[in-house]
């Protein structure tokens, strides 16, 4: 049986979400000196950057305005994060 642990999301108005992962799913993604904290840090802007990614551009409606700002700045957060555009990490560019 496989253990779990716990990481704790805390909002900016203080709501928290614990989630719970098999312990040293993590682990398994770190670097050599990287925490497995950050790595669940990567995981989730990865995962939103690709979400807004994925609504802004591959919808096949209209998305609404705020979408596309809120789309740029998490590709710029993406950017910051791990040193290369969301779209060249995703193998595309538009």
């Amino acid at each position: 049986m496989v253990d779990t642990e716990t990481y704790t999301i805390e909002a900016p108005n203080g709501d928290v979400e614990e989630l719970e992962l098999p312990e040293g799913l993590a682990d398994v993604f770190t670097e050599q000196g990287e925490s497995s904290t950050a790595v669940v840090g990567d995981l989730l802007v990865q995962s939103f950057a690709q979400q807004a990614h994925a609504v802004v551009h591959h919808s096949q409606g209209e998305t609404p305005a705020d979408l596309d700002a809120l789309n740029g700045k998490m590709e710029e957060l993406f950017e910051e994060r791990f040193g290369v555009p969301l779209e060249e990490a995703m193998g595309h560019s538009h």
